[in-house]
């Protein structure tokens, strides 16, 4: 049914990313007419992709993978709104920091985008000085969390305190305060210098995410141990996770082994710091005039964008890259961010009746087999099918077609 080759997909990879961003601002203008485009929330997030070559460039470096894998990664920023339904991304080089990826795309999808007053909300490596008196310039809001064991003293002690918890039930408590906070920001000059502003600070603990840190540091700890004990065996890369309970730990550079073995001890004290803190979480935001609950409510809407980058790279399978040149690597993310709108829209359609994954799964199965000259067996119809039928009105249950019915219904969807 179709007359071009993979040699012609490949060719229009440069086409593609040429008329990327155009795309992109049609698809949120057809969004706004025929959905429901509520930005009084946008989430932001980052997450990198690895490539299968072995191969570095300016744009595919060798640096931490999400995944901890050792290839050239390329990193994603990612703007959602209150929906679910992604809004637009920029990629960076594989060596960017997180935290420096946030001001040029919020810039650019406020400008190109038109949105009006804004409330970001992101997790802890967003939340910099510079990041929050940019987005307060532009007279936009923020939630961000905020670690509570890189908290300064003062701020470590309120969390501590039993003083002023509200509980709910056994395992859950939440406290609040408007706290004058000071942020270090970067001048035009590249000059540091200190402001203070006023911010609400939500703290919460939950005896279930404290559970989850025992059980995750107890991992580390061990891991930790056994590159005390056979360093050798260890380098930056895989010293992931272990490398913080380690003291005197260095590594070469430009090998990543080692670099003096002899020194190597647990850092008890580290480890007895972290479990004081464990299940605690600090939320800092701009917005004080919502309560505790609510704050707690939107910043837990980032599950949404989290689970977002994992249906990129399992279900569309965003990676590994086998591309190598800049302008094909930034069309084959412009195919997946179609593809993620589209599943976001359909999800938002059914109501979230069923995950992403599911009506993948059942859209995959939906396929045919030529059974004579102009005949065409679909022989897979299931409930979400008949759902999806009933909001995109596209007929899934009919059995037999013919190759110009087939290609009057594929018409149909590019009105």
């Amino acid at each position: 049914m179709t007359n071009y080759t993979l040699d012609d997909v490949y060719r229009a990879l440069s086409f593609f990313n040429e008329k990327g961003n155009e795309l992109q601002l049609w698809m949120n203008e057809k969004i706004k007419a025929n959905y429901v485009r509520d930005t009084s929330l946008v989430y932001y997030d980052v997450t990198n992709y690895y490539f299968e070559s072995e191969k570095e460039d300016d744009f595919r470096r060798k640096e931490i993978c999400k995944e901890h894998r050792p290839n050239p990664i390329v990193q994603m920023g990612l703007f959602m709104d209150t929906n679910g339904i992604p809004i637009t991304y920029d990629l960076y080089s594989g060596n960017t920091n997180d935290c420096l990826t946030y001001r040029p795309t919020f810039s650019r999808m406020k400008k190109e985008f038109e949105l009006g007053k804004v409330i970001v909300v992101a997790d802890k490596g967003m939340n910099t000085g510079d990041n929050i008196y940019y987005t307060l310039s532009a007279k936009d809001g923020f939630v961000f969390s905020q670690t509570a064991r890189g908290a300064n003293n003062e701020l470590k002690e309120y969390i501590k305190s039993n003083l002023d918890y509200q509980w709910y039930g056994e395992d859950y408590k939440c406290k609040e305060r408007e706290y004058p906070t000071e942020i270090w920001i970067t001048t035009e000059s590249g000059k540091k210098i200190k402001k203070t502003i006023d911010v609400k600070q939500v703290v919460f603990y939950s005896k279930k995410y404290a559970i989850k840190a025992q059980m995750d540091r107890a991992k580390a700890i061990e891991k930790a141990k056994k590159l005390i004990q056979s360093p050798s065996s260890y380098n930056r890369s895989t010293s992931y996770g272990a490398a913080g309970y380690v003291k005197n730990l260095s590594f070469v550079k430009g090998t990543g082994e080692i670099a003096d073995t002899s020194s190597l001890v647990l850092d008890e004290e580290k480890i007895r710091e972290q479990e004081a803190l464990d299940g605690y979480y600090v939320v800092v935001t701009s917005e004080y005039k919502k309560t505790a609950s609510e704050i707690i409510d939107i910043y837990r809407g980032l599950w949404k964008i989290e689970e977002s980058f994992k249906v990129t790279k399992s279900d569309l399978e965003t990676r590994p890259i086998y591309l190598s040149t800049k302008e094909h690597i930034k069309a084959h993310f412009l195919t997946c961010f179609i593809a993620l709108v589209l599943a976001r829209i359909l999800e938002f359609k059914l109501n979230g009746k069923y995950s992403i994954t599911k009506m993948i799964k059942s859209l995959k199965s939906c396929s045919c087999t030529n059974i004579d000259r102009n005949y065409y067996l679909f022989d897979y119809y299931d409930e979400v099918l008949q759902d999806i039928e009933s909001v995109t009105n596209i007929d899934f249950s009919t059995k037999i077609r013919t190759l110009q019915q087939i290609k009057k219904i594929i018409s149909e969807t590019k009105k």
